[in-house]
């Protein structure tokens, strides 16, 4: 997988006093952003938070290495917090074995560094920690749960070798359920065959295709799996979500799965400075957001 690009259920009621409060305490928005939708609308910033805070889920889709998508990210989550204060953060860039390091950093149990060691960050995800950091810090600040969404590095490369009928009970410990794996949608399907085959120069084989596939989706159904398990044992939370784009585009990487498992609920996609290509696309996103 290509790094950089793998690199709503019914809205949140807020109290009266965060819904009376909010326009006077509103978190500014830089006057630098611009907020469009796929029919190129441009839309007001705190409009679109007000928008969004409908939502239960709320999916960032960030390019890894890009500075400025971790800008908007730290930036949205601040001006979505003062419109609900009870948000829970999902992170792709943490493995789901490693939720205990999380929580005990949230917690004050351990530090910052001991956070980076206990959850193997750097190993595990290698993209600079500063992009994070100030994410997390803020979670620890304002109390906020962080959930980590992704599969184990060895499970998803065992798959990508040999298959997800490789992989033993041990294994799927931390993974969706293998039946809750569905292997679709056809234009998923037909969308990697291309990145695939770009990778390969057209000399990738089918088999090894339908593993790549298969590992893919393995990963998508595994943070879809994270994050409606977490919404069910917590009902009054909203999520943001932050993954790379090509988990989110189209809603058929993680945003499909969790409406399978959460018939009816409201979600939202916001692009974070897509590129004029994607901007082309009518069905990609509800929003683009560029700073």
């Amino acid at each position: 997988m290509a790094r950089n690009f793998f690199t709503t259920g019914c809205a949140l009621s807020l109290s009266l006093l965060v819904l009376w409060i909010a326009p006077a305490c509103a978190q500014p928005i830089s006057t630098e952003v611009s907020v469009s939708t796929p029919t190129q609308s441009q839309l007001d910033p705190q409009t679109v938070i007000q928008q969004l805070a409908k939502s239960r889920v709320i999916y960032l889709g960030e390019t890894h290495d890009s500075k400025e998508d971790h800008q908007a990210q730290i930036e949205l989550l601040k001006a979505l917090h003062q419109q609900n204060p009870k948000l829970a953060i999902g992170l792709e860039m943490f493995q789901r074995p490693f939720q205990s390091g999380l929580d005990r950093y949230l917690a004050g149990a351990i530090t910052e560094e001991a956070l980076r060691e206990s959850t193997e960050y750097d190993q595990r995800w290698g993209f600079p920690w500063e992009f994070y950091a100030p994410i997390v810090a803020f979670a620890k600040e304002n109390q906020l749960p962080i959930v980590a969404l992704n599969a184990p590095t060895e499970v998803t490369r065992k798959v990508s070798r040999q298959g997800l009928n490789s992989l033993t009970p041990q294994e799927q410990r931390y993974i969706a359920p293998i039946a809750e794996i569905r292997l679709e949608p056809t234009r998923y399907r037909d969308r990697l065959r291309t990145i695939f085959d770009s990778f390969h120069s057209r000399k990738g084989n089918n088999r090894g295709f339908e593993r790549f596939f298969e590992a893919q989706v393995l990963w998508d159904e595994t943070m879809a799996d994270a994050i409606a398990q977490f919404l069910r044992k917590n009902p009054d939370r909203q999520m943001v979500v932050l993954a790379g784009q090509g988990h989110v585009v189209y809603g058929d990487g993680i945003p499909n799965r969790v409406a399978r498992r959460l018939p009816n609920i409201k979600q939202s996609i916001v692009l974070l400075n897509p590129s004029e290509e994607l901007l082309q696309e009518s069905a990609i996103a509800d929003y683009f957001w560029k700073n």
